[in-house]
């Protein structure tokens, strides 16, 4: 797809009156890997350039000014997740807050941090680092995803077995409305809960309603000691192990089913695994890891025990799942009932990952026909579930409906994107239904 640039001179200059001449980027100057991102969103339209705020206050005079002139906008970050949803139509400028990326406040006693939408997530990380604190979440492109863009995109990852969602983390946002003016809800405290149901519609809206600037997040103190089991055998074996852990005392972090596929590509075996992670002390993580070790050997499963090499197992497993931003592999959403979990990976026959305690997960296929996506959507509802697609090639997206929505809220949905964006600029078609 050839993305046709036909940028208007008034608009460009106006544009760069605000956020100056080197941050407003025509088609043609915008870097490869990044046009690469934005041509898998897009639908055949125009699209006269990206804006770089570098400001909140500028980030809100730039909205105001394209609402003013009637132009759409694709809100972004890092772009590492903009091919995910559904293809955009009639965008005018793609709007990225990357360089709205300032720490605001780390209150350490609180457990608290705020931040601009643009900084990214291993830059956060490495901030909390030095007072011992981490985040409860876990991106599929830590190096590279924004906190906003993460937000926006609802990417929480394999540690909700502990944490919950990345919607439960939020105390505090502050956003851009579709006519430029800034909204808060929340604040810097965990006792504040104003503006509660603000964050969470705001969390995997895909920047339909307003474009994220300011969070406030709850932090977590860094454990002392980690460590990894993975349990690899039958799916009956597997899911009585599973089972029994998840209605047990013990408390580990991460709680992952993996295919047979991508325990074999880890080089497992060929069969089903469980993946569960203990943070703790050590004494704690050494003795819960021995209890599901010998409940394991007890249902006939082979038991295999990290620590020292724990990071790199991680490390390993996210990119088989999700390669990288560039790679062009097709990455699906998936949701069934926890019971079911096992079943679902057994009949998917690709690589994929289930969070147990959820039901949730991710499957990344190489290559896979429109048909076969079907089938496995079908698959997922029958299981109380759905299968939406995240990441696809232009053409398998033209195909069918991305998201595969079947619920009963479409009506509210539409009240509430014309509430938050009535003239339809914020976005346009990226979310469900055509929203």
């Amino acid at each position: 797809m050839n993305v046709i640039s036909t940028t208007d001179p008034k608009n460009r200059q106006e544009l760069q009156k605000i956020v100056g001449e080197a941050n407003v980027q025509s088609w043609n100057e915008i870097e490869l890997l990044r046009q690469q991102q934005i041509k898998q969103s897009l639908v055949p339209e125009t699209l006269q350039g990206i804006i770089y705020p570098q400001t909140q206050e500028e980030l809100s005079e730039v909205i105001t000014y394209l609402h003013q002139h009637h132009l759409s906008i694709l809100p972004c970050g890092s772009c590492s997740k903009m091919d995910w949803g559904g293809l955009i139509k009639t965008v005018d400028f793609a709007v990225s807050t990357a360089e709205i990326n300032q720490l605001i406040e780390h209150a350490v006693g609180d457990l608290t941090v705020t931040v601009e939408a643009g900084m990214k997530f291993s830059q956060l990380q490495s901030i909390l680092a030095q007072e011992n604190q981490v985040l409860g979440f876990d991106p599929t492109y830590p190096e590279t995803a924004t906190i906003g863009g993460i937000i926006a995109t609802g990417d929480t990852g394999s540690l909700r077995q502990r944490y919950r969602s990345i919607r439960d983390m939020i105390l505090g946002i502050s956003i851009i409305r579709y006519d430029g003016k800034i909204a808060k809800a929340g604040g810097r405290v965990v006792k504040n809960v104003a503006g509660y149901d603000l964050m969470k519609l705001f969390t995997g809206s895909y920047g339909t309603l307003g474009i994220i600037s300011q969070i406030t997040l709850r932090v977590y103190p860094k454990p002392e000691a980690s460590g990894t089991v993975i349990l690899i055998g039958e799916p009956e074996a597997i899911t009585q192990a599973n089972q029994t852990l998840l209605s047990s005392a013990l408390t580990p972090v991460v709680v992952d089913l993996i295919s047979a596929n991508l325990s074999k590509l880890l080089g497992f075996g060929d069969q089903i695994g469980l993946v569960v992670q203990f943070q703790s002390i050590p004494e704690s993580v050494q003795q819960q890891s021995q209890r599901l070790m010998e409940l394991g050997e007890k249902l006939g499963l082979k038991a295999i025990y990290f620590d020292a090499d724990e990071g790199n197992l991680w490390q390993q497993l996210k990119q088989q799942i999700c390669p990288s931003e560039s790679n062009a592999s097709i990455l699906c959403k998936i949701g069934v009932t926890p019971t079911s979990a096992v079943k679902t990976l057994m009949k998917c026959q690709t690589l994929g990952v289930i969070h147990s305690g959820v039901g949730l997960g991710v499957l990344r296929f190489e290559s896979v026909s429109s048909e076969t996506l079907l089938n496995l959507r079908k698959w997922c509802q029958s299981q109380g579930g759905f299968l939406s697609i995240l990441k696809a090639p232009l053409e398998l997206k033209q195909q069918l409906d991305v998201w595969g929505y079947s619920g009963n809220a479409l009506t509210l949905m539409r009240q509430i994107k014309q509430q938050f964006d009535p003239q339809n600029q914020l976005s346009p078609n990226r979310f469900v239904d055509g929203i």
